[in-house]
C-alpha cells in the first residue's frame, strides 16, 4: 500500500502517541508498505493541502491534528481512503475548562465526520469515538518496549524482598499525571521509601510547584527528580523499581504502566481511561482515582508492608506484559483493517460487520 501518515510535529517527540506512530510506520514498511510521513508544523495553506491531497492508498491522520484537518479533510479526493488514528481525544482532558472542553468535543466531532474510519488504540477510546461519529473502527493497542520480557520471574521476586520501597513516576510533568496526588501520598508513608521522578518539565512552573510542595512536606530529600533520560537509565529505573505510580487524571490506554510490567514493577494507574484493559485491580495492580492521596497512600503502604503480597503482584504483571501483544501483530491488526477498507468499501454492509474489534 502507500501509505501517507499525518503526524503534529517532529514525529522523533517523546509521548506514548508519537512513539505508536513511529512503530506503526516501522512495522508497515517492514510488511512491504510505503509510507510517507507529513508533519503538519512543517505545512501552511495550499501546501497542506497539495501534500494531503494526493493519490495515496491509505491517508492516516493523528487524531492530534483534528483541528486544523477538520475543515479540508472532507474535501480530499485523491486518497482512496481517509483513516484516524485516535490515541486518546483532547475533550477527555480533564484539565480543560467546561467551555472549552465543548468546544474542543464539537470541533473533534466535526473532524471524525470527515474521515473514513479510526484506527484506536484502547477500547475506552473506541467507545468514545462512536458517542462522536459513526465509523467503522478497529482497535489496534499499542505494545511495550520488549517482544520478550527482559526480567525473569525469580528476579521480580529477589527485588520485592530487598530495600526500601522504591517507587517510580514517568510521566511529562503537567497536572494531567498526578504527580502532585503521589507527592501527597509518598508524605504520608511511614518506614523506608524513595520515589524517582522521569518526565520533560513541560510545564516549568508546575514542575518548580513540585519540588516546593515536596520541601514543604519535608520529604524532598526522599524524591529525585531526574527529568527526562534516555532509554537505557529509564529502562534501569523500571528495573529496580517496586512500584510505578501514575495517578493520571485520565490515561486512554497508559503505555507507561505496560512497560513497567515489563519488569514486573507493580503498576498503580488511573481508574479513568483505558488501563483497566490490562491492569486488573488487586491482580497484577491497582486502580485508583485520581487526586486520592489517601487511598495512594494505603495502597503504598500495603506494598511496602506485604513483600509476599508485592512479590506476587509484580510476578502477575510480568505475566500479563509476557502476553501482550507485540507491534508486529499491532501493525497487523491495522493493515487487516485497512485493506478491508479498501477492498470492501467502509460503509459497507460487510465492512462494518467486520469492521469494529470487541
Amino acid at each position: 500500500m502507500e501509505v501517507g501518515l499525518v503526524v503534529p510535529d517532529d514525529p522523533e517527540t517523546t509521548s506514548g502517541g508519537y512513539r505508536y506512530d513511529r512503530r506503526l510506520i516501522a512495522e508497515l514498511q517492514a510488511l512491504g508498505d510505503d509510507v510517507e510521513v507529513i508533519v503538519l508544523s512543517e505545512t501552511t495553506g495550499d501546501d497542506l493541502r497539495s501534500r494531503l491531497d494526493r493519490r495515496f492508498d491509505v491517508l492516516l491522520q493523528d487524531e492530534l491534528c483534528y483541528d486544523r484537518l477538520a475543515d479540508c479533510s472532507s474535501s480530499l479526493e485523491a486518497p482512496e481512503l481517509v483513516v484516524s488514528i485516535v490515541h486518546n481525544l483532547q475533550s477527555d482532558d480533564p484539565s480543560l475548562a467546561s467551555r472549552k472542553r465543548e468546544r474542543t468535543r464539537d470541533r473533534e466531532g466535526r473532524y471524525l465526520e470527515t474521515v473514513d474510519a479510526a484506527v484506536c488504540t484502547s477500547a475506552h477510546t473506541r467507545d468514545r469515538v462512536a458517542e462522536l461519529a459513526d465509523l467503522p473502527t478497529t482497535v489496534a493497542p499499542p505494545a511495550g518496549r520488549h517482544e520478550t520480557v527482559p526480567v525473569d520471574r525469580s528476579a521480580v521476586v529477589a527485588r520485592a524482598r530487598r530495600g526500601p520501597l522504591r517507587i517510580a513516576f514517568v510521566g511529562n510533568l503537567v497536572p494531567r499525571k498526578g504527580l502532585e496526588a503521589l507527592v501527597e501520598a509518598v508524605s504520608r508513608l511511614e518506614g523506608n521509601w524513595e520515589l524517582t521522578v522521569v518526565g520533560d518539565e513541560a510545564d516549568p512552573e508546575y514542575a518548580t510547584g513540585m519540588r516546593e510542595r515536596a520541601a514543604a512536606l519535608e520529604v524532598a530529600d526522599r524524591i529525585e527528580f531526574a527529568g527526562r533520560v534516555p532509554d537505557d537509565a529509564l529502562e534501569s529505573i523500571y528495573e529496580r523499581s517496586h512500584v510505578l505510580a501514575v495517578p493520571s487524571r485520565h490515561e486512554a490506554f497508559g503505555m507507561v504502566y505496560l512497560e513497567g510490567m515489563e519488569y514486573g514493577t507493580v503498576p498503580i494507574a488511573s481508574r479513568n481511561g483505558g488501563a483497566s484493559e490490562f491492569v486488573a485491580d488487586g491482580e497484577n495492580g491497582f486502580l485508583v482515582a485520581p487526586e486520592a492521596p489517601d487511598r495512594l497512600a494505603a495502597r503504598l503502604e500495603e506494598l511496602a508492608a506485604d513483600r509476599d503480597r508485592l512479590a506476587s503482584l509484580g510476578g502477575r504483571a510480568l505475566e500479563t506484559a509476557a502476553a501482550h501483544p507485540w507491534w508486529t501483530e499491532t501493525a497487523t491488526t491495522v493493515r487487516s483493517f485497512l485493506r478491508r477498507g479498501l477492498e470492501e468499501g467502509f460503509g459497507s454492509p460487510a465492512a462494518e460487520s467486520g469492521g469494529a474489534s470487541p
